[in-house]
């Protein structure tokens, strides 16, 4: 495997750093900088997403008819990486890396036509509607009914944990359409247009106190069978086909660097339990020795990954691989963040910092005081926010028993 760059992928990471340089404003930077969670700032993240389609690289790894670039693997991996050591803000991933790849490979012509070119735009924004108080790790479980009615399905239940269901104007979601067979059978995959009557949302307060989940219920809500994405009965074939972008691709390594930095930078001015600096503390330094190697050892396999890619391969279990070190090292990370901040870390200060979603029951200082950095606000709200990497998207526990079963045989 050849770590280094070709003449044209170095030609072409400078021009994304030119654009990032141009386009990237200090407010947008401030946004993904003071990120709490793997959302950043709703409005934010709006307005990049604009930024980036006026240039052609909103989704770039959609197929060009639709919109998406014409770049190589390479490129792609470039393109994710510097926008991360920039401090882009992130995108959602729900419309743009999640449901248009299901609209693109299942959707009728008049879906693509219609939904496809809005996800561009942020005119369309979607949630997921997947996980439900008793169906989170065995999403097959989910009970969600929807019952056939002419040309429209009935749907009653419930979704929960639906991240941004109050920002957004549609959902994706899973719904069960028969009980006969096994049970990842007669599910259906459907776009819900979230003005539709008998939808209620109620927010959740996250440990961090911020409203980015939410739990949506349904009682009789009516969707249009023409809204199917797939055949009714078959949806769990969609699902599976999403989880793919889930739980993989793009470069995770670059972000989880620049923390490790940050982490090193501050507690180069932090004193430590024995005296001196805590940057000099040998229990402080191992860990974050180990943290900063593993950050490289997860950067060899994303390139990995990418290099079976670009040779026609398949990444396989290295997805669940991926997805298990890097949260985890992200864990590891906002753990030694809240070390490093100290007591100041320890006050509730999210008016210092750029959530993905608004602040319940919190009163800002008149005079917007803050003990401290705003990293000292944002390392609190990053741990609490960081316990549930190792549950979404396909739990830790059932990445490792997939590995166990594709690669040790057990």
């Amino acid at each position: 495997m050849d770590l280094s760059w070709s003449e044209a992928d170095s030609a072409f990471r400078d021009e994304v750093r030119e654009f990032l340089a141009a386009r990237l404003t200090p407010e947008l930077q401030r946004a993904g900088r003071l990120m709490t969670s793997v959302y950043s700032d709703h409005e934010a993240s709006m307005e990049w997403q604009r930024i980036l389609h006026e240039r052609g690289w909103a989704a770039p790894a959609w197929p060009v008819e639709h919109g998406g670039c014409d770049w190589t693997l390479t490129q792609h991996y470039i393109f994710s990486r510097e926008s991360q050591l920039a401090g882009a803000p992130s995108l959602s991933p729900m419309g743009i890396r999640m449901v248009a790849h299901a609209i693109i490979k299942f959707g009728t012509p008049a879906q693509k036509e219609f939904f496809l070119p809005r996800i561009l735009t942020g005119e369309v924004f979607f949630c997921q509607g997947y996980s439900e108080p008793e169906a989170g790790s065995d999403l097959a479980a989910l009970t969600m009914a929807a019952a056939h009615d002419g040309d429209d399905l009935v749907c009653t239940g419930s979704k929960i944990w639906t991240t941004h269901a109050t920002e957004s104007n549609w959902m994706f979601a899973l719904v069960r359409t028969s009980r006969s067979g096994k049970k990842q059978q007669g599910i259906t995959f459907v776009l819900i247009d979230m003005a539709t009557p008998g939808i209620q949302i109620r927010p959740l307060v996250m440990t961090s106190g911020e409203e980015v989940q939410n739990q949506v219920f349904f009682d009789e809500v009516r969707v249009p069978k023409t809204n199917v994405i797939g055949q009714i009965d078959d949806g769990w074939t969609v699902a599976k086909y999403l989880l793919e972008f889930e739980r993989g691709g793009g470069a995770t390594a670059p972000a989880l660097q620049v923390m490790a930095e940050e982490v090193a930078a501050a507690a180069a001015t932090q004193p430590g339990p024995a005296g001196g600096l805590l940057i000099d503390d040998p229990s402080f330094a191992r860990k974050l020795a180990d943290a900063r190697i593993r950050t490289e050892v997860l950067e060899i396999l994303e390139y990995r990954v990418l290099a079976a890619l670009a040779g026609g391969g398949h990444p396989g279990a290295a997805s669940s691989m991926l997805k298990v070190i890097s949260t985890e090292l992200s864990q590891a990370l906002t753990e030694l963040a809240m070390e490093a901040a100290g007591p100041r870390g320890r006050a509730y200060q999210p008016h210092a910092t750029c959530p993905g979603g608004p602040i319940a029951d919190f009163i800002v200082p008149e005079d917007g005081y803050l003990s401290g950095e705003p990293w000292q606000a944002v390392a609190p709200l990053r741990y609490f926010n960081d316990r549930a990497g190792s549950i979404y998207a396909g739990s830790n526990e059932i990445q490792r028993n997939i590995l166990a079963k594709a690669e040790l045989g057990l």
